[in-house]
């Protein structure tokens, strides 16, 4: 296995520990924690990509597993996000019903006749590029309300900030690109998925 295969596949195990931080209330600065970890991880997801394409490691196994790592990541946070009561469930539920889609039309590329890898283009790029940065904005903005230095709108501690405000639109721009990027996999590759095929 390659450096960038390795640096992907580091990302799925950080996911486990994302998620205790993000659920187990014991753990002190829990959130801070996370975000640690998320940064990691989306850190890694910006290397792979790179070292592979300039080292020439690029293979069928990292295209597949890269935009892999990246769905398990999100999903995994986007899920605590709804524990939380920080985004609306139906959001995470259309932006997952988006990624098992393409996942689907992957695997019929994969597997018919042309056996294509289909890998990310720019608008699945776009669309992981910013979930993750909203994902990191959203998890900043509770840990400053964790600590007292910002609260939201009508809260009694700190300044006043609009913390539900801003996480919902970004939770919308996300949703917005993530419906985007999917509709234009399963265009370009309808054939992949052709009942007549």
């Amino acid at each position: 296995m390659n450096l960038a295969n390795k640096l992907t596949m580091f990302r799925v195990v950080l996911v486990p520990f994302f998620l205790v931080a993000m659920s187990v209330d014991v753990i002190p600065m829990r959130f801070l924690w996370a975000l640690v970890i998320f940064i990691l991880a989306s850190i890694t997801d910006m290397l792979d990509g790179k070292i592979a394409r300039k080292y020439n490691m690029v293979t069928n196994f990292g295209k597949f597993l890269d935009p892999l790592a990246d769905k398990i990541l999100v999903a995994g946070a986007l899920i605590c996000f709804v524990e939380l009561g920080w985004t609306r469930a139906w959001i995470v539920a259309v932006i997952m019903m988006r990624e098992f889609a393409v996942s689907g039309v992957r695997l019929a590329a994969s597997t018919g006749e042309k056996k294509t890898v289909i890998a990310a283009n720019i608008w699945g790029k776009l669309k992981t590029a910013f979930t993750m940065i909203a994902i990191i904005a959203v998890l900043f903005m509770y840990i400053l309300a964790d600590f007292g230095v910002i609260c939201d709108l009508g809260g009694q501690k700190g300044f006043e900030f609009p913390i539900a405000i801003i996480t919902d639109v970004l939770m919308y721009i996300t949703l917005a690109l993530t419906v985007i990027s999917g509709v234009k996999y399963i265009y370009d590759y309808r054939e992949s998925i052709d009942p007549r095929c």
